[in-house]
């Protein structure tokens, strides 16, 4: 993985563990759709990184 996943996937779990401490409705659910963000973004990153070093050519 390179260094944009790993921040998105600690910002995701980050994330998802500050809505889970929190007792205020409106903390968890801006915790909670930033966490959503942040894994989409991670899933995103992923599948273009997999893109980039992808090597068509067979010895």
């Amino acid at each position: 993985m390179n260094k944009f996943a790993w921040l998105f996937l600690c910002l995701t779990a980050l994330a998802v563990v500050l809505g889970m401490g929190t007792e205020s409705t409106d903390s968890q659910t801006t915790a909670f759709i930033a966490s959503g963000v942040f894994a989409s973004l991670l899933v995103l990153t992923l599948i273009l990184g997999r893109r980039i070093k992808f090597d068509p050519v067979l010895r």
